[in-house]
């Protein structure tokens, strides 16, 4: 069985690793992620992670592997920010808040996909004109969802979660390596 990781996501590979995985091919699929009109995080994030899978060919002896990450405030999706001034705007919104950071995890082996969805509650301290300039001039906050990782300098506001770590990072361990062991991938030796 050969591994495809459907991410261009390096945090999603270094979490691969932590199974002692390492994926055969990475093959990031293109398609549309903005939401549905309406459409709540928790189901928009599993549609997202079951729509990668789809989206990337893979062979009967090729298992894929993708996911999605989404922070929800409320109802609503802060996705990546577009730029500074979007990724500030996410922040003020979540700072000295409770919020959900929703990942699904999705793994297909021929027309057959697993699917797990893991939310997990996140508190970001009040922050500071200061500390959110600081970490804006960072650039920390691109190309990530809600404007933050929990695994750089981020994680210093983020004094309570109740959930996953990995999952807020972008791929819960635990649940990805019951998805692969199901779908035939062997943990213990790394391949089949």
């Amino acid at each position: 069985m050969r591994l495809i990781l459907g991410s261009a996501s390096p945090r999603r590979k270094e979490l691969l690793a932590q199974l002692g995985l390492v994926p055969d091919a990475v093959r990031a699929p293109d398609i549309d992620e903005d939401p549905h009109p309406g459409e709540l995080p928790r189901p928009y994030c599993a549609r997202m992670a079951r729509e990668k899978a789809a989206a990337v060919s893979a062979s009967a002896d090729e298992v894929v592997l993708c996911a999605d990450t989404t922070v929800a405030l409320g109802r609503r999706i802060l996705g990546k920010p577009a730029n500074a001034g979007e990724a500030a705007e996410f922040l003020v919104k979540l700072s000295g808040r409770r919020h959900r950071v929703i990942t699904a995890v999705a793994v297909k082996r021929g027309t057959r996909i697993w699917e797990r969805v893991v939310e997990t509650t996140v508190k970001v301290k009040q922050l500071s004109d200061v500390e959110l300039n600081t970490y804006l001039a960072s650039g920390e906050w691109q190309g990530k969802a809600g404007a933050y990782g929990i695994q750089g300098r981020f994680g210093a506001y983020i004094p309570w979660l109740q959930g996953s770590f990995t999952g807020v990072v972008g791929l819960p361990v635990a649940e990805t390596a019951q998805l692969l062991q199901a779908a035939g991938i062997d943990l213990q030796g790394g391949g089949e």
